[in-house]
């Protein structure tokens, strides 16, 4: 039976663990996550635990990225379950903080920012990826690793964190793995437990649209007439859409060079819970459509 990852609720003594293990010669790699994990987070465990020698997972619901009218009360909370999937996978840290110890008493600063943050989700949720990025700036002193592992699904969020590191000089290695879906396309995510069976049944629909314009892009349709087609798909089975899109991969500008490649995006709610999902597309050649 594999051994209880080792759980830390101080980042002092997280912190004084992971440069220990790094002194020593030990690899780090962290996996931040707000917990209620599935299969998509174990494949990030996975991947971490395959390039070092020692893996980090942290389990903190981060207030500061709900806005008002959000799930972060109902967010699922399985801290338990966590820890058994997180036993499987030989994790040897689980960091699990108290809010008052990522924001502590008297907390007044928030890392503001731009560029990839500004649209999208970044619209429809003001403050998210604000709340986003200070987390993960915390998290990152807490838990100094060599590497930290996000999932493709939040391809934004990516993008907001790569540019963070960046711009801040963090020393991170940022690493992206592919989006883990069930059988019928759905995207994992721990907000697809709130889906009623009804809900379930209609939630494919958002990788189908993804898959239609893929279609659609290597046969060389127009970004405008995938975004329609894409949206077409989606009011069809009775999705609420908050935006349907193909972007520049790294700036999410609407201006893409084809010969680059692309990103789809799309957002929608089905009854009350939404869901975003993407799919990269891969460069083309431009010309007169």
């Amino acid at each position: 039976m594999p051994a209880a990852p080792l759980v830390v609720a101080d980042p002092a003594t997280m912190r004084a663990a992971v440069l220990a293990a790094r002194v020593a010669g030990r690899r780090v790699g962290f996996v931040p996550t707000m917990g209620a994990l599935h299969e998509g987070h174990a494949s990030l465990v996975a991947a971490a635990a395959a390039d070092s020698a020692d893996v980090v997972v942290s389990v903190f619901v981060n207030p500061t990225q709900f806005g008002p009218g959000e799930d972060f009360d109902r967010y699922p909370r399985t801290f338990a379950a966590d820890c058994d999937l997180l036993a499987a996978h030989g994790v040897r840290w689980v960091y699990a903080p108290a809010a008052a110890a990522v924001y502590p008493p008297g907390d007044a600063t928030r890392v503001v920012v731009g560029g990839p943050a500004l649209g999208f989700e970044g619209a429809i949720r003001p403050g998210h990826f604000s709340g986003v990025a200070t987390v993960v700036c915390r998290l990152f002193l807490a838990v100094p690793a060599d590497v930290a592992y996000f999932g493709a699904k939040d391809w934004q969020q990516t993008l907001v964190v790569r540019r963070m590191v960046a711009d801040l000089g963090l020393p991170i290695e940022i690493v992206v793995r592919p989006t883990v879906r069930e059988a019928d396309g759905l995207a994992l995510s721990s907000r697809n437990r709130y889906l009623s069976a009804a809900d379930r049944g209609r939630a494919p629909v958002l990788a189908a649209s993804l898959a239609a314009a893929a279609s659609l892009w290597e046969a060389g349709a127009a970004p405008a007439d995938i975004v329609a087609a894409m949206r077409a798909r989606l009011a069809a089975a009775d999705v609420a859409i908050d935006y349907a899109a193909i972007v520049d991969p790294e700036s999410l500008a609407a201006e893409i060079d084809e010969t680059v490649g692309a990103v789809a995006l799309v957002a929608g709610r089905l009854g009350t819970t939404r869901l975003i999902d993407n799919r990269l597309l891969p460069p083309r050649q431009a010309g007169p459509r």
